[in-house]
């Protein structure tokens, strides 16, 4: 078997490269580690290090090129509008009309007082709720 060849790799001598003119930047030193531990960077930090390297007469331009081809061929992430709030539970119109309605004929009606106050208070009702809210509709409209 033939040993793999050296692929080159402009990254890191960039980033050698920007050590050697910027000795004591610590964001050159951290994207070199990190490149050294994970092999690869993110495009906002190829960014970074191609703002840096262009700042670097002695550059071959080159391998400014690549860096700007590399970051051309990542992707770029956007990050999605948070949605608009909206309430947990919705009010049915519908519902508060019929109580309305029913109140109207019966004030004192107990249990459509009762409901009354769970629709006020956003709890929901339940489908058993409704069907009584139905039921004392249908009543309170028939004709005598």
């Amino acid at each position: 078997m033939q040993p793999s060849k050296p692929r080159l790799d402009i990254i890191n001598e960039i980033l050698e490269e920007c050590i050697l003119a910027y000795p004591v930047s610590s964001f050159v030193i951290s994207l070199y580690k990190q490149y050294l531990q994970r092999g690869s960077l993110s495009k906002k930090q190829l960014q970074g290090l191609y703002g840096k390297a262009s700042k670097i007469p002695h550059i071959p331009p080159g391998k400014l090129a690549t860096i700007e081809a590399i970051i051309k061929k990542m992707p770029t992430r956007y990050k999605s509008e948070k949605p608009a709030a909206k309430p947990l539970f919705e009010k049915d119109e519908n519902t508060g009309v019929w109580i309305t309605e029913i109140l109207q004929k019966f004030p004192h009606h107990k249990r459509v007082l009762f409901l009354k106050t769970k629709y006020d208070n956003n709890e929901i009702l339940s489908a058993s709720d409704l069907a009584d809210l139905k039921r004392f509709r249908d009543m309170s409209q028939r004709k005598p």
